[in-house]
């Protein structure tokens, strides 16, 4: 429904990647100064988790602020799947800078990884459907540009960006403006061509939003069953997706009601990180 552009996601990675390395190396990495400036090494990262990639360019990113004269050579890309043992990247300049970059690094990979792994399970249930699994604006504070890209690595869908991007008008918006239909209307003079989105929470409502001419229309918790009768009464006139406490025993069921989109907080908010490990090959 919605997509980063490329140079807005640049810029977030350079910003986000500045904040991690001043939040871990501060004044100055005092343990990395043990080691000789001019020590050479290698190292390798390997994965011990089964997973799909995400975050390679953040891993990037991180070595060329720490110092760009490290050499990176990879060996996955983001989308790809890597089992247990498999060396995902290797990296070769001074000791000082592969160890100091080392946690920054892993931390964005492991994390971005955590989310397109968590995305590719929920869309593989339902593959044989046509619905498309959505994520929300519950990501990590300052991480929502990255956490959305590595949606879609894992082979999901972005619902809007953030505020600006899109109309969701809920019942504390529609109450303030008195109707769905007024809502509706105010969003098509504020800004013509921005998707509008409704949600709504009994069947009453779905038929205001239909009329008003949402374009989509949110289905939040409805029983199957009425998703389904939504499904008949819509008839394709717009996109109807369904929201609210989904989870893993219910999303085929949701899914094979006919709903279009599906939106599941769980894709951002619940992650385990992957399990990476850095060791060095070689120092000389």
């Amino acid at each position: 429904m919605a997509s980063l552009s490329p140079e807005l996601l640049r810029q977030s990675r350079v910003e986000s990647v500045a904040l991690s390395l001043r939040e871990d190396i501060g004044t100055g990495d005092i343990t990395a100064a043990l080691i000789p400036a001019d020590r050479q090494a290698g190292a390798r990262v390997i994965t011990r988790d089964t997973a799909i990639i995400a975050g390679c360019d953040w891993v990037t990113e991180v070595f060329r602020q720490v110092d760009p004269d490290v050499a990176l050579s990879w060996y996955v890309s983001d989308g790809d799947k890597v089992v247990p043992d498999q060396v995902l990247f290797t990296c070769e300049g001074t000791a000082r800078s592969l160890l100091t970059a080392e946690r920054a690094a892993l931390n964005w990979l492991q994390t971005l990884s955590a989310v397109a792994t968590r995305c590719h399970h929920y869309a593989a249930q339902v593959e044989h459907t046509g619905v498309r699994l959505l994520d929300t604006r519950k990501t990590l504070p300052g991480l929502r540009f990255a956490e959305k890209y590595a949606v879609t690595c894992g082979g999901c869908d972005n619902h809007r960006i953030g505020l600006w991007d899109a109309f969701l008008i809920k019942e504390n918006h529609i109450a303030a403006c008195g109707s769905i239909a007024a809502a509706v209307a105010k969003a098509r003079e504020i800004a013509p061509g921005r998707l509008v989105e409704v949600e709504t929470e009994t069947m009453d409502e779905v038929r205001e939003a239909l009329q008003a001419g949402a374009d989509v229309i949110m289905l939040d918790e409805f029983s199957l069953e009425d998703m389904r009768r939504a499904v008949t009464l819509v008839a394709g006139a717009c996109r109807l997706e369904a929201s609210g406490g989904i989870n893993q025993k219910t999303l085929v069921a949701i899914a094979e009601t006919g709903v279009d989109y599906i939106s599941i907080g769980a894709l951002t908010k619940d992650i385990q990180a992957v399990d990476l490990s850095m060791r060095l090959t070689q120092a000389l």
